[in-house]
Formats: C-alpha cells, sequence, structure tokens
C-alpha cells in the first residue's frame, strides 16, 4: 500500500510550476486517433490517467516516442481498427472519449463504460444524444457503449445538450470534425479545457469555432494531418497550490498560470482575506491573518469549480465564523467531510449543501483519499495540520497531480511518500 506521510504545521514559501492540463490531456491523446501524421504535444502532464491513455494508444497500435518527461510525439497513422483494452478502460473516466475519437475514425465504436473517482452518477446520456444527432446509432450492452455510424458516414447535425455537460461537449466535439457538413451543440459547457481541445483540433486541420461560448460549431473536414501543439497551464492544480497556501499560510509564487482562467478562485480568496498578486503567466499568494468565512456555489465555468470545492473547504474549515458550501454539480461530492471531521474540523452535510464552521486548527491522523479532488483537500490539510497524517489510497490523487511530493517539498512542506505491505506500521519520520 502507498501511503503519504505529512508533518505539518510549516507555511509554504517559494516558487511551484503548475503542469499541463489534465482534463485537457486526456481528450486531446484519444482525439489524436483522428489525426493522419504525427503530432508533437507539449505540456504533458506526467499523471497516471495519461500514462493510462497512453498504454490504451499503445495497445491499439500508435507510435509512441517520450521526447522528454512532458513532450510526446504520436503518430496513429497506422492504428488497428481494434477495441480498446477493457481492463484499461475501466480505470479511467476519460476512457469515454475514444467513443467519439473511434465513431470518427472508424465509423464505430465499442467502448467499456469507464471507471475513474467515484463521486455520484455521471451518466453518458449527453453524450449518446449528440452521437445519434450526427447520424449515429447507440447502444448500451453488457458494460459497453456500441455506436455505429451509417454507411455513408456521419453528418452535422444540432445536438442541444439538455445539461451543462463539459464530457459530452468534447466527446461530441471529437465525434464530429470529420463528419460531413456542420454539427453544432448548444448549451455547450466553456471550460478552459475545452477551448484547448478546439485549438489541438484546430491546429491538425480541423474548423471548430466558438469554444468558450455556449455555441460551438464543428465543420467537418475529409482529414487531420500532423502538426505541433502545448496543452494549456492546469486550472485545477493552480488553485490546489493557491488553497495550500491559504491553509497553511505563506508566500508562494505559482508559474506557469493563466490567471484569467483563476478569476472565480482567485476572488473568492482575496474574500477570504488570502491576497493574490497576478502577473502574465504567474500568480503569487500570500497569507499571514486569520482567514474570513465565505460562501461558495460550484457552477459550470466561468463559476466556481467542483473540482475546487474540497480544497476550499479545507481553508473555510480554518476561517473564522460559518461558511457554506452548495455544490449544484455532482450528487454526492461531500465524503471528504467526514475525513476532514476526523481531523477536527467542524462540518455538517445535508445533501448538495455543506455548512463549515471554522475552527482554530486541524489535528494530523490518518484519513484516506475518497477520489482526486478530495485526495488533494487531505493533502492540503495534512499540511495544514499539527502533529503527523498520513494519507491512504493516494493512488487517486497521483490520477492528476504530477510530482506532486517534489513540487510541495520544494516549497517547504514535509511530505513523504511510502510503500508499505498492507496492515503493516508506518515507518518513523527521520
Amino acid at each position: 500500500m502507498n501511503k503519504y506521510i505529512i508533518q505539518g504545521g510549516h507555511p509554504l514559501s517559494g516558487v511551484v510550476t503548475v503542469s499541463g492540463a489534465k482534463n485537457a490531456a486526456v481528450a486531446i491523446l484519444p482525439a489524436a486517433l483522428l489525426v493522419n501524421g504525427t503530432c508533437r504535444i507539449e505540456n504533458v502532464p506526467d499523471i497516471s490517467d495519461v500514462r493510462l491513455l497512453l498504454e490504451i494508444l499503445d495497445s491499439m497500435g500508435a507510435k509512441i516516442r517520450r521526447l522528454s518527461p512532458n513532450t510526446l510525439e504520436l503518430c496513429c497513422t497506422n492504428v488497428r481498427d481494434s477495441e480498446a483494452s477493457d481492463a484499461l478502460v475501466r480505470r479511467i473516466r476519460a476512457s469515454y472519449y475514444f467513443i467519439g475519437a473511434q465513431l470518427g475514425r472508424f465509423g464505430h465504436a465499442r467502448v467499456a463504460l469507464p471507471g475513474g473517482c467515484n463521486f455520484g452518477a455521471r451518466p453518458i446520456d449527453q453524450h449518446i444524444k449528440g452521437f445519434e444527432a450526427i447520424g449515429a446509432t447507440v447502444d448500451l450492452k453488457d458494460g459497453f457503449v456500441c455506436a455505429a455510424a451509417p454507411a455513408d458516414g456521419l453528418t452535422g447535425g444540432r445536438v442541444n445538450l439538455d445539461v451543462v455537460s463539459v464530457g459530452a461537449t468534447m466527446n461530441i466535439m471529437i465525434g464530429a470534425v470529420l463528419a460531413n457538413g456542420t454539427t453544432v451543440i448548444e448549451n455547450a459547457a466553456k471550460e478552459p479545457h475545452i477551448v484547448d481541445l478546439a485549438n489541438f483540433l484546430n491546429a491538425m486541420g480541423a474548423k471548430v469555432s466558438g469554444a468558450g461560448t455556449d455555441v460551438i460549431k464543428i465543420r467537418g473536414v475529409r482529414s487531420l494531418h500532423g502538426g505541433n501543439y502545448s496543452i494549456i497551464p492546469d486550472q485545477i492544480e493552480t488553485g490546489t497550490y493557491m488553497a495550500a497556501v491559504a491553509a497553511t499560510g505563506g508566500d508562494v509564487l505559482i508559474q506557469n498560470v493563466i490567471p484569467k482562467h483563476m478569476d472565480c478562485i482567485s476572488a473568492k480568496l482575496r474574500e477570504m482575506g488570502v491576497k493574490i498578486a497576478e502577473y502574465d503567466d504567474a500568480i503569487r499568494v500570500q497569507r499571514t491573518g486569520v482567514m474570513r468565512r465565505a460562501n461558495v456555489k460550484t457552477m459550470p465555468y466561468p463559476g466556481f469549480p467542483t473540482d475546487m470545492q474540497p480544497q476550499i473547504a479545507v481553508c473555510m474549515s480554518l476561517a473564522s465564523g460559518v461558511s457554506v458550501i452548495t455544490e449544484s454539480i455532482y450528487d454526492t461530492r461531500f465524503g471528504y467531510c467526514a475525513e476532514l471531521n476526523r481531523m477536527g474540523a467542524s462540518i455538517k452535510v445535508d445533501t448538495k449543501v455543506a455548512i463549515i464552521t471554522g475552527v482554530e486548527k486541524l489535528h494530523g491522523c490518518t484519513v484516506r483519499a475518497c477520489d482526486l479532488r478530495a485526495g488533494a483537500a487531505m493533502v492540503i490539510a495534512g499540511l495544514a495540520a499539527d502533529r503527523t497524517t498520513t494519507i491512504e489510497d493516494i493512488e487517486y490523487i497521483e490520477r492528476g497531480y504530477e510530482n506532486l511530493i517534489g513540487k510541495l517539498t520544494a516549497i517547504g512542506a514535509e511530505i513523504r511518500r511510502v510503500s508499505v505491505p498492507d496492515g503493516t506500521a508506518v515507518p518513523a519520520a527521520v
């Protein structure tokens, strides 16, 4: 069993550099199936989700060269018309992008229903609605999504999403770029990684417009060609480090950032008394005094992201007064609150609302990562707490954070990763 051991209570100080956006990379890599030629993709995060996707592509016949830890050459020209490995697909939520990619490339797809973090139902009905709008026949059979295009290929259509869905927006984009005619997605999600996927596709010869607005148009092209692309910085990784500084105190310069993407997070931390200074491609975060209470309601971009909800909850647990978080995206994303309460937090959850009464300090103990972002919250809580915190189930965290131990250690955290047999006591710090 792998665990993180944290000796908390140390303010963070120094410089940290953000990696490429996980949520962009996990869509761009499957989208490379559509490209006839070699893609050189830079700023690819070295995380377990990306490694899984590359393993899936390799098993399908893609040629992959790692030019540096964060730069890949990917050629899918000779990829076989074969199914992605069920065992690998079921380990990662973003594997559903292979449905759109295989449908667009081969005219059919059979992909196992994906896995990933478990914090409530995340149906793919909007994905299916989109694929059907461009002419595909879609069925769910024995745990697989089976999609097929007509004999004469996919044809552009109009999709009005019933709810704002990031995954559906991106998957429909991927499936439609090689379709005949124009596809229009209404009520589209606007997140930065959607714009990044559109920019990647356009760099390879697609014709996607409107990404970043609620109406996206995809004018189908005959083929995509190879090219170069660099993935944007990760908004949520940036926000996680911002929340870590706010919770522990200190002064950290966060580099490789697009400050505009951080507006909603920066505004909330400023409201809580944290100092935020913005530069061209960096943000400086400082916190010395006691944080103030605040309220948060998660919303689609440009609102406060649901993926930052657990991290801001740690800050609220250490703020003066009573804060309220309302979760409007997922039904059961407050599982981590019980873990924070074990560390001395005071959080009461009623369905999709968490009421947080600030406490003077948190206390280290053994907790678990319920999912990726809940795990990040546990790390932040451990950094802010007194005594030692042990975090279990860290494989969730490593799905989305590159070199977390190295980056945190460089700014003053005392955190280490240990591997111990199940049931064995964690070795003492040296």
